[in-house]
């Protein structure tokens, strides 16, 4: 692993095996806890363990528990952290001593390192690629700051709520509702204020809540914000994480209005590595006691947490893109257990995960009653109903049926109006003109589209042009839309109505506001932007492109958007209207009677007869089919696991409808591709008594085959949410 008195010493990759040579050290070890343990930063399963080093007595100081050092192994230099020192090491043989501190700031808590450790465990991967996610990369400028000297410098300087003086915490103050920041909008749910009392005494309460407010005082960012502050209250810590910037934005307006902007910091990458860097330390240090952010943030070092919060727990820019590709959810639900904190799980709709913790009593549900629904909830058409139908017999098979040209012209009157679209782009999907074949890319089988009317047709995945396109099934050289994106559907509104504004919030151009004044806005699902005044009306359109994509929670994920839309109109009491272009009956039945507990109630019912997701866990394992039988066999599955396959990945169609332009519409990652190169999956379905034991032996079996480096390899994800 290095060089140590001019001989090389390789330390022990497994348990039990300890090198015979005591090479003669000279460096001379820490007065006290000379031996520190090293979490490397590899990649490697089998190397997914603290290793011992030595201290040495000049880096006794700088190397404290959470560090980040450089060390000598395998003959390079690894940087890593320090998980603790101790006073006497695991190993008989003689130590390597520590190469060098990067940096004394304790960045890896041990709050932080058991949570990576159990998300590892979890997912059955390594605490390597969880920290990996947690603790952002160094900025040597913003250490400088969190010095000691620094510190006691800063603590001249007026105190924080929460923060740090000489060491001790000076707990929050009672924080009062600031004026102008309105009632309690918790207050319209029975069990909303009951909520934050527990919260505001200390306790850990846990709660599904299906909100109401989609814009105005009251909108779901203050809701978020009041239990913020409850939770300051009791002298605790919270952290809220949101699925993307717009909402960010959102809650910390919010947030400034009820708690001050000097009592939270944000953590997203999109803030650059700095300022990220140095939200981090402050919460490290107890300087702030509230963290809002993105996916990332569920690992924000809060001192004594009191409350973690998701919004919008079903949307799929909770779940992490890289191994062990961990849901932000299943990271507070882990973090609420270890630290004894509150959760709160709050949407517009309602997943079938969340209604799993409702089901089993782990968690309150917290909805509104009927009458409250009614006041402040839109009235919801469906054009395919047979009251509507009866009237307009060809509103099935119009994109834009009459009732949905009507409400926009009458909501124009009395403002804006929402047209929620499936996809961006002008025409996201092509197909032959005369054959009706969809149109591929000649360089990777990818869909075609056109990015305007007069544009030239290129693959959304490669983005090679195809100016001279042919049609492989019968020659055809002509081609058509076969869906409209939203570029297209603003072009055809704008027409219709000339003296009206449109306003396009889809793909790389999302508005996060629009005037009360009268527009046509255009937004695909999840780029809505909001309306202070709320909208006049809203147009969902593409209902059936929606619920017929090939995926598991087809209908789950369309009634969640439909929901995010509804909720910015107007109430019915002041003209809001909300209709709906779909023909399936039960999703919509759920959005005409505004009720998402049922809807997530019935949908998990349905999956735990089939035995599906959420009602047991599964994990997919993808490579060769010798290399998954192999896996397979030294797992040795017990009684109880169900294993499906393993069959060939198909090859990927084009982007479903309603990916909104985002990670969908790009090309298939690499060991996803059907066919080519012998791919195939296995899919092992197990409840969450086994759930355990199953995962454990998918780690230490694919960290034996690592040692090993035989065999193909074998790619493990647990719980995807796009898998199905």
């Amino acid at each position: 692993m290095g060089e140590h008195s001019g001989e090389a010493v390789q330390l022990s990759l497994l348990h039990g095996f300890t090198p015979s040579a005591k090479p003669a050290g000279k460096a001379q070890p820490a007065s006290s806890l000379p031996i520190a343990r090293v979490l490397l930063d590899s990649p490697l399963p089998h190397l997914d363990r603290p290793f011992d080093y030595l201290v040495p007595r000049d880096l006794e100081a700088d190397a404290v528990a959470g560090a980040r050092v450089k060390v000598r192994f395998g003959g390079q230099e690894l940087p890593g952290f320090i998980t603790e020192r101790v006073a006497e090491a695991e190993t008989a043989a003689r130590l390597m001593p520590l190469g060098k501190v990067i940096s004394p700031q304790p960045v890896l808590s041990p709050r932080i390192l058991r949570l990576a450790e159990a998300v590892a465990a979890r997912y059955a991967g390594t605490v390597h690629d969880v920290l990996r996610v947690a603790i952002p990369p160094r900025a040597a400028r913003v250490d400088k700051e969190f010095t000691p000297e620094a510190r006691i410098a800063a603590a001249a300087g007026p105190a924080l709520p929460g923060s740090e003086v000489a060491g001790d915490t000076v707990p929050g103050p009672a924080l009062p509702g600031p004026e102008g920041a309105g009632a309690n909008p918790l207050a319209r749910y029975p069990h909303g204020p009951r909520f934050l009392t527990h919260l505001a005494a200390g306790h850990s309460p846990r709660a599904v809540l299906s909100s109401l407010g989609g814009y105005g005082p009251q909108d779901w960012p203050a809701e978020i914000a009041e239990a913020v502050r409850s939770t300051l209250i009791s002298g605790r810590g919270a952290v809220v994480v949101v699925p993307d910037n717009k909402d960010l934005a959102r809650l910390q307006s919010a947030l400034t209005s009820r708690i001050g902007a000097d009592a939270f910091v944000r953590l997203t990458a999109e803030d650059g590595p700095t300022p990220r860097y140095r939200s981090f330390l402050q919460l490290l240090h107890g300087d702030v006691r509230v963290a809002i952010g993105t996916r990332s943030a569920a690992y924000a070092p809060v001192q004594n947490l009191g409350l973690a919060v998701i919004w919008d727990d079903a949307d799929d820019l909770h779940a992490e893109q890289r191994a062990p590709y961990q849901h932000a959810r299943d990271v507070l639900l882990l973090r609420a257990e270890l630290e004894d904190a509150a959760l709160l799980l709050a949407s517009h709709s309602r997943s079938t995960e969340a209604q799993r913790l409702v089901a089993s009593g782990w968690a309150a549900g917290i909805a509104a009653e009927r009458s409250t629904v009614r006041a402040h909830a839109p009235r919801v058409v469906s054009t395919t109903d047979s009251f509507t139908m009866e009237r307009d017999p060809l509103a099935a098979r119009a994109r834009i049926p009459h009732a949905a040209w009507k409400a926009a012209q009458d909501g124009l009157t009395r403002g804006p109006v929402l047209v929620q679209v499936a996809r961006t782009g002008f025409s996201p999907a092509l197909s032959c003109q005369d054959c009706r074949e969809p149109a591929r890319c000649r360089n990777c089988s990818g869909p075609l589209g056109l990015a305007s009317r007069n544009g030239i047709p290129a693959c959304r995945w490669c983005g090679r042009p195809e100016p001279m396109w042919h049609c492989g099934n019968c020659g055809g050289t002509h081609l058509r839309g076969s869906t409209a994106g939203a570029g297209r559907t603003a072009e055809e509104l704008g027409r219709a109505f000339p003296s009206t504004t449109v306003i396009s919030s889809a793909g790389d151009h999302i508005r996060t506001e629009v005037p009360d004044a009268p527009a046509l806005v255009v937004a695909t699902p999840g780029a809505e932007p909001v309306a202070a005044g709320g909208y006049a009306a809203a147009i969902l359109l593409d209902g059936n492109a929606m619920l017929s994509r090939e995926s598991l929670r087809a209908g789950e994920d369309t009634l969640r958007r439909w929901f995010t839309a509804a909720a910015l109109v107007r109430p019915a009491a002041e003209k809001g209207l909300v209709v709906v272009t779909a023909d399936d009956s039960s999703t919509v039945g759920h959005l005409l009677r505004w009720d998402p507990a049922s809807a997530a109630e019935r949908e998990l019912e349905l999956r735990r007869e089939l035995g599906l997701p959420p009602a047991v866990r599964y994990a997919e394992l993808t490579g060769s089919r010798e290399g998954l039988d192999a896996f397979v066999t030294r797992l040795g599955l017990p009684e109880g696991v169900r294993a499906v396959g393993p069959a060939p990945l198909a090859a990927p169609s084009a982007a479903p409808p309603g990916a909104g332009g985002t990670r969908r519409d790009g090309p298939p990652s690499e060991g996803q591709l059907g066919g080519a190169g012998g791919r195939f999956r296995t899919l092992l379905f197990f409840p969450y008594a086994a759930a355990p034991g199953i995962t454990a032996a998918l780690r230490s079996t694919k960290a034996a085959a690592s040692a090993r480096r035989t065999g193909d390899p074998v790619y493990i994800r647990v719980d995807g949410t796009d898998v199905l």
